[in-house]
């Protein structure tokens, strides 16, 4: 017979228990939905690159993709305070014009300060319109501590990808989605882009660990409940 001593305590381990569950199947959901990123991306990334219009852009996110237009030599931007194989730098991001008003920011590459912060190499490059190759991601903000104050002359150091602050100052709409050079294009610095690689094992790794303290919290219970029925 259950005490009445045991009634509560074993009320509280029996949500716990519940609760750890919960946790574990919420786990191997989004696990799922990761597979699911994952599969789409793939299959983006798998088709070649095809000439696309600026409406057609923000429903490209992942897609190797080709864009008519030219660059603006003149309104770059520095992104600064990147790292990139061990590597203290800043990446080129150099505005793609696709009509007079609209540009998309191109990602030239990435190159390193090797202690000189107050020399910038040679970023120029051709205006004259060309097709480019690109492939598109959705530009991360940086969480910024305070409202930084950014120059007017170009090339302007940034540090966090503000899009309505830079179409600002660029006089362009520039579309919310970031274009990273292909690399074998000879119009950039080093290119080494990263390929997506999802989360699926963290979180199936999340899900064994509550599933396991639900375990261990059960075993414990059912011997204080054998340990209490015979008392």
């Amino acid at each position: 017979m259950i005490k009445r001593s045991f009634i509560l305590p074993g009320v509280l381990i029996s949500l716990t228990v519940w609760g750890l569950l919960s946790l574990g199947f919420w786990q191997l959901d989004r696990a799922d939905e990761k597979r699911a990123i994952e599969s789409a991306i793939n299959v983006a990334q798998s088709n070649p690159a095809q000439l696309v219009g600026e409406d057609e852009i923000l429903a490209k996110e992942h897609y190797r993709v080709l864009l008519n237009g030219y660059f603006d030599t003149n309104k770059q931007f520095i992104y600064d305070n990147q790292i990139v194989k061990g590597n203290a730098g800043y990446y080129v991001l150099t505005p793609f014009v696709l009509n007079e008003k609209t540009a998309i920011l191109v990602n030239r590459g990435f190159v390193p300060w090797h202690g000189k912060r107050g020399e910038l190499v040679d970023i120029e490059i051709d205006s004259q319109p060309s097709t480019i190759e690109v492939g598109l991601i959705k530009p991360k903000q940086r969480i910024e501590l305070k409202q930084q104050a950014l120059g007017t002359v170009f090339p302007i150091l940034i540090q966090s990808l503000d899009l309505d602050q830079l179409s600002q100052l660029s006089n362009y709409q520039i579309i919310p989605m970031l274009a990273q050079l292909d690399i074998k294009s000879n119009k950039g610095f080093f290119r080494q882009w990263k390929p997506f690689y999802g989360s699926v094992d963290k979180h199936l790794g999340y899900a064994l660990q509550w599933f396991l303290m639900a375990l261990v919290l059960s075993i414990i219970a059912i011997r204080l409940l054998i340990k209490n029925s015979r008392n």
